[in-house]
């Protein structure tokens, strides 16, 4: 998270929020805050969280525990209507059989607001009243001319194009002069073009307004345009809090780096200060790790220059060209590798070409998997079960000199023979170590898979189990679907067994 300069100035701050609809972890431990007068993005997939956290700060949702301040004061319980914000929603929610005048005033004629007179003793006394016509009138003319819909009060919503409908909720939204604005995928309802310029007219009606916006969206584009700071999400937890440019060059981890844009992402080992080591050669880098660390290799395509073939660092033959609008996107065979290019310059498929990488379009972050790592219990018939499945393994291994007798007891190297139904232990599996399969009934569990990240010359996925959502990370050559549902297949051999309590004396 940023760090964080001066608490006067945020607006919203969320501590430790964590949110359960049911059973159903939604949001874990996430903590940021956001400032007075900021555009601030919620980015990531479907059911990443996002919306819930828009919801939460809304007041429509409570969270399960941990705090939201408005003004440093813990509002996590205050209704929707005490707090000082208005949503827009992707589906207007317009009245069909109102006019645009009559959308927009509907809540300032339901509005009270505190009024101050003098009595003839020269007493003051407050009174709650309603706002008169003048007032509303000139409130709706304001809120039309920000949203550059002058002259459309008397125009019916069905005459309405899908961005004209757009603006007359926002307007509805500002015209009650909130102090934020929380905008749930507001143009998702919109075709390419129209999106776009949207897009546009939302940072300019946030620079005129001056008022916070809290935009939620699963366009990366969209987010990178608009926003002051982007909060990307996935599986209920901060992945990364940033302004656009930090977010596209310094992605936090291979997610952040694959969700926002077009990214090469390779296995790499630092050889020396500030010099890495992918695609099979080595490269000079402004990252500094310890040399032999494992590394993931971020290089944006774009980062990527032709050149002559003895000019490069890399040389690779073109296997693809796709002329993109703006640029080509080339896809280059290095050896085992495969690289994407984006160019103003075309090149022909079949053409060895030169590629250079210059030090500073290289990234490289600390690997956020680097093997398996599950609580497991021994069963009756010495496999061992996790993950919500049940695989083979060798026992043997928790007691070094030790074998299994015809009765299927542990015998130990000083004779001892043990029954290790339940004993608890540590199971390590590695990212190469793992296959998975379409026949259900052909590995020790199930799952779907939830994540694939292309690393250059092979696929890293990640399948979750459907009950108690534990995740399989591995490395694969062969290109499977997002939520296939696919068995986990791990040899009997490359299953690490360790004693569970040996591992906690050691923490």
């Amino acid at each position: 998270m940023s760090e964080i300069k001066n608490r006067d100035e945020h607006i919203i701050e969320l501590v430790n929020v964590t949110k359960y609809y049911d059973d159903n972890l939604i949001l874990e431990n996430v903590s940021f805050y956001v400032k007075k007068g900021e555009f601030i993005t919620f980015l990531g997939p479907s059911g990443c969280g996002k919306t819930t956290t828009l919801r939460m700060i809304a007041g429509f949702d409570l969270p399960s525990s941990g705090k939201i301040l408005l003004d440093g004061k813990d509002i996590s319980n205050l209704p929707p209507n005490k707090r000082p914000v208005n949503t827009v929603f992707q589906r207007y929610a317009l009245f069909p059989h109102f006019n645009v005048f009559e959308n927009i005033a509907f809540g300032l004629k339901c509005k009270r607001v505190l009024n101050t007179y003098t009595n003839g003793e020269g007493k003051s006394y407050t009174k709650k009243q309603r706002l008169s016509k003048a007032e509303i009138s000139a409130k709706v003319k304001k809120a039309l001319e920000i949203v550059d819909l002058e002259g459309f009060e008397k125009r019916a919503i069905s005459t309405l194009s899908g961005g004209q409908q757009q603006r007359v909720a926002i307007a509805r939204a500002i015209v009650n002069e909130p102090e934020i604005l929380l905008l749930d995928e507001p143009l998702g309802a919109l075709d390419l073009k129209m999106r776009k310029e949207m897009q546009l007219e939302l940072k300019e009606i946030h620079r005129r307004l001056g008022i916070t916006f809290i935009y939620v969206t699963h366009d990366q584009e969209e987010a990178l345009t608009m926003s002051d700071t982007v909060v990307v999400m996935a599986d209920g937890i901060v992945q990364q809090i940033g302004t656009p440019t930090k977010i596209y060059n310094e992605p936090a981890n291979t997610f952040v780096a694959d969700f926002i844009g077009e990214s090469n992402i390779f296995n790499g080992t630092v050889v020396g200060e500030k010099r890495v080591k992918f695609c099979g050669k080595t490269f000079p880098c402004v990252d500094d790790f310890g040399v032999n660390e494992m590394v993931d290799v971020v290089v944006r395509p774009e980062d990527i220059v032709m050149c002559k073939t003895n000019e490069g660092q890399l040389k690779g033959e073109v296997i693809s060209v796709v002329f993109k609008g703006i640029h080509y996107e080339i896809s280059v065979q290095v050896g085992k590798y495969e690289l994407v290019i984006q160019s103003t310059e075309s090149r022909e498929v079949g053409e060895v070409i030169g590629m250079r990488i210059a030090p500073d379009g290289i990234h490289l972050m600390k690997p956020k998997y680097t093997k398996n790592v599950f609580d497991g219990t021994i069963t009756k018939r010495n496999t061992v079960a996790f993950a919500d499945g049940e695989f083979e393994c060798d026992v043997t291994q928790l007691y070094p000199g030790s074998r299994i007798d015809e009765e299927d007891y542990l015998v130990t190297a000083q004779g001892e023979r043990l029954d290790l139904t339940g004993t608890e232990v540590v199971v390590e599996v590695g990212l190469n170590d793992i296959a998975i399969s379409d026949d259900k009934d052909a590995g020790g569990t199930t799952g779907h898979i939830i994540s694939i990240i292309y690393k250059g010359d092979h696929y890293r996925l990640i399948v979750r189990t459907d009950e108690s959502e534990e995740d399989f990370v591995f490395a694969t050559d062969d290109l499977w679907n997002e939520n296939d549902f696919v068995s986990v297949v791990i040899p009997k051999e490359k299953i690490k067994l360790s004693l569970k309590h040996h591992e906690e004396k050691k923490k």
